[in-house]
């Protein structure tokens, strides 16, 4: 190659340095929202979180990070629902269930409990350490309530269904008063055993919890200054 080809022209140069400038206030501008990192919310819940007996993409959780989508606030969903679990089952597997790394977290247990029998001072030390673990990681939480079965006596139910709310006032967390709200003991919207959800309940879970998790989803935004 001849030394005059090496050598670059007045106007080339220029257009060089205005690529460049572009380039630089591009990456300086703010992004639009679609472009936004996903948050990472990680749901803790049993059989009804988990989506047992539905199909992929039919659950709440999945329902609720397509929603969320729809209206600018990326997420990444992580359903960490494990069917059959109590509050002290979630408990035991908190740490490895929420990552480090995770944005916040929906604590959506207590119904396990409830038709066990549980006693519901157990049922309250067990959430409120699941609470107090992720607020020391600096890890928001949104907590869903569930209510006790009516067959458990009104005494028991009384006590058992103060628990979330109560819970919520004392560490200032998020609240979605009752996960099931709408849903339960509407038998079309349930499966057989009358207590899962069926993909409609699903959608009527998703809809109903949707104006407070895009609440909460957006002061997270605001939390990790996005």
């Amino acid at each position: 190659m001849s030394r005059e080809r090496l050598v670059m022209s007045p106007a080339a140069l220029l257009s060089g340095l205005l690529a460049a400038m572009v380039l630089i206030v591009a990456a300086l501008l703010p992004q639009p929202a679609g472009a936004q990192q996903p948050l990472r919310i990680v749901f803790v819940g049993d059989s009804l979180t988990a989506g047992l007996g539905v199909g992929p993409g039919e659950g709440y959780v999945e329902r609720l990070q397509a929603m969320l989508g729809k209206e600018g606030l990326p997420v990444e969903a992580v359903n960490a629902g494990v069917s059959g679990d109590t509050t002290a089952g979630g408990l035991s597997r908190l740490d490895w269930s929420v990552p480090d790394g995770t944005d916040g977290v929906v604590l959506a247990l207590g119904g396990n409990d409830a038709l066990r029998g549980i006693p519901v001072a157990e049922t309250r030390a067990n959430l409120a350490a699941a609470i107090e673990s992720l607020q020391a990681r600096n890890i928001p939480v949104l907590l869903a309530g569930i209510l006790s079965p009516p067959n458990m006596g009104s005494e028991y139910e009384q006590a058992f269904n103060a628990i979330h709310g109560e819970l919520a006032q004392q560490y200032d967390t998020a609240f979605y008063p009752f996960l099931l709200d709408g849903v339960a003991a509407e038998a079309a919207l349930n499966q057989a055993d009358g207590m899962h959800p069926n993909a409609d309940g699903m959608a009527v879970i998703a809809e109903r919890m949707l104006p407070v998790l895009a609440a909460f989803t957006r002061s997270l935004r605001q939390n990790t200054g996005g």
